[in-house]
């Protein structure tokens, strides 16, 4: 273990225990009212981490937290890193049938719940038996961990020795195109994301960060960065735009992440007219594509703030980026360059690289990548075919060697056979002063196999015109782009990471087909 630990680098847990240590009475946490100094995280870390130790919880066992965003998430989650446990996040919004695929997929033993969520997490004990329960607070049917974290005092963080090949965690996939698979994530990866967010992302000297996303999935990923650096977070129980907007000007908030779609919604927000938002100095934003449209009246909005990071799960977060001072008129349909801490190429079906400006698919290697599925050996063998991890997006890099993902491999839509990639429609609709949001699909058409098929969320007020729209994009795109239909929604399906659930939208014109072709 000498040798091996002579080269290795620093791990999450011992770079949370270098961010802890930093500072004692520096504001940390801000959360309902209640700031988390530094020395009050830390304390709470390792407060926690004896009591998961005190349980029999080590190296290498399965802990999932299901939590609204609340401060004990963030101490359940650093004490799980303590401990050596491997993490699999649930989101507060999914269902229970959701949560017990993942628990019994993952082989997770105990889940660490908010008592507020007890009705259902009784529910989804009856799904999978043998589920030891620790509630976040007083609960009639668990252990209260802060209550068992108290009998402890504090000591100094004692990270574990872990492998960097051990996985550190398990999330699962979005599922928009089948069953959601469980990512195989190492100690490796995960330092190696926080070395490049530190790295390559724009971060402001003094951060007040901003969490409306919850902090189980895509916010725990700022955590480190911003801790290293120094900064705070300031943490809102869920996100609505008006909340958003509000905590940004009490707060003067200098860095937060979101997602397009909840960018959007503050666009369209009334609220947005009168608030200060001159404190942000970096919004970070991905999970799904933009906008350009209403990126620019973002940037026309907001300044030139925004940050984009692509990734997946497999590669998490940081692939591509797109920096502020790039998000000019040309490049905003783009996802930035590749950051160079990672191999990257855009192949076509026989893992060639496609010729300059030809779409491809783009493929990763390097220390980011996961180790694979869990359990689904052929699903990991396809996805390494030829020494790539093969991520099933599509994209074109530009003479300036940055990347426009056209779309997912399996959302293409194949009409009157002609390659369609609904991401260059979406863009055309979305410059349309009535649309808020947009998302295309295929649905069954007799004569052309695939139609195209728009569904468009209109802006505050408006009312859409289907056939201006089907006009705007024939004339950008050509009659093959165009929609044959046009439908109009109070709002889009989002899957838990704020990507349009393709998958729920199809499911309306595709029901009652044995395959999802025509």
């Amino acid at each position: 273990m000498s040798t091996t630990m002579l080269h290795s680098p620093p791990l999450m847990p011992e770079l949370l225990a270098q961010a802890l240590n930093r500072y004692d009475d520096r504001p940390a946490v801000l959360v309902d009212g209640e700031t988390v100094t530094y020395r009050g995280y830390r304390e709470a870390v390792s407060r926690w981490s004896q009591a998961y130790r005190s349980i029999g919880l080590g190296p290498g066992d399965g802990v999932s937290i299901l939590a609204r965003n609340r401060p004990e998430v963030l101490f359940a989650t650093g004490a799980g890193m303590m401990a050596g446990c491997r993490g699999t996040p649930l989101h507060p919004l999914g269902s229970a049938d959701d949560h017990a695929y993942v628990l019994e997929n993952a082989e997770i033993k105990t889940l660490v719940f908010d008592p507020a969520l007890e009705e259902h997490v009784t529910a989804l004990q009856a799904k999978v038996p043998g589920l030891r329960l620790l509630a976040l607070g007083p609960s009639t049917i668990a252990e209260s961990l802060p209550e068992l974290a108290e009998k402890f005092s504090p000591e100094p963080l004692r990270p574990p020795a872990v492998d960097p090949e051990s996985i550190s965690s398990m999330s699962f996939t979005g599922g928009t195109t089948g069953r959601p698979k469980g990512v195989l994530g190492t100690y490796r990866g995960g330092a190696e994301l926080t070395k490049i967010q530190m790295a390559e992302w724009q971060w402001p000297d003094d951060i007040r960060f901003l969490v409306a996303a919850p902090l189980s999935h895509a916010a725990a990923a700022f955590t480190l960065p911003v801790l290293l650096r120094g900064g705070s977070f300031v943490v809102l129980s869920g996100f609505t735009p008006g909340g958003w907007l509000k905590a940004v000007e009490e707060h003067r908030i200098t860095s937060t992440m979101i997602v397009p779609a909840m960018l959007y919604a503050i666009l369209d927000h009334p609220d947005l007219a009168t608030t200060d938002t001159s404190s942000l100095e970096t919004v970070f934003y991905g999970a799904s594509a933009a906008s350009p449209a209403r990126l620019q009246q973002a940037i026309d909005r907001f300044g030139p703030v925004f940050f984009q990071f692509y990734g997946q799960n497999e590669a998490p977060m940081t692939v591509t980026v797109l920096r502020k001072e790039e998000h000019t008129p040309d490049k905003l349909a783009t996802c930035g360059r590749p950051v160079p801490w990672v191999r990257t190429a855009l192949l076509d079906e026989n893992n060639e690289p496609v010729p300059p400006g030809e779409a491809g698919e783009i493929c990763v290697q390097g220390p980011l990548v996961m180790n694979g599925y869990n359990k689904l050996p052929e699903e990991t063998a396809e996805a390494f075919r030829g020494g790539w991890l093969h991520t099933g997006d599509v994209a074109r890099e530009d003479e300036d060697g940055f990347w426009t993902i056209v779309d997912r491999t399996k959302d293409m839509i194949v009409s009157g056979g002609f390659n369609v990639f609904p991401r260059e429609i979406e863009d055309v609709l979305t410059t349309h002063p009535d649309v808020s949001a947009a998302a295309v699909i295929g649905v069954p058409d007799d004569k052309w196999g695939e139609a195209v098929k728009a569904v468009v969320v209109p802006r505050p007020g408006a009312v859409i015109d289907a056939e201006a729209l089907i006009a705007l994009v024939r004339e950008h795109k050509g009659p093959i782009h165009a929609p044959k239909s046009v439908d109009v929604a109070e709002s889009l399906p989002l899957t838990p990471v704020g990507k349009a659930d393709k998958k729920a939208l199809r499911e309306k014109y595709w029901a009652g087909s044995d395959r999802r072709v025509h």
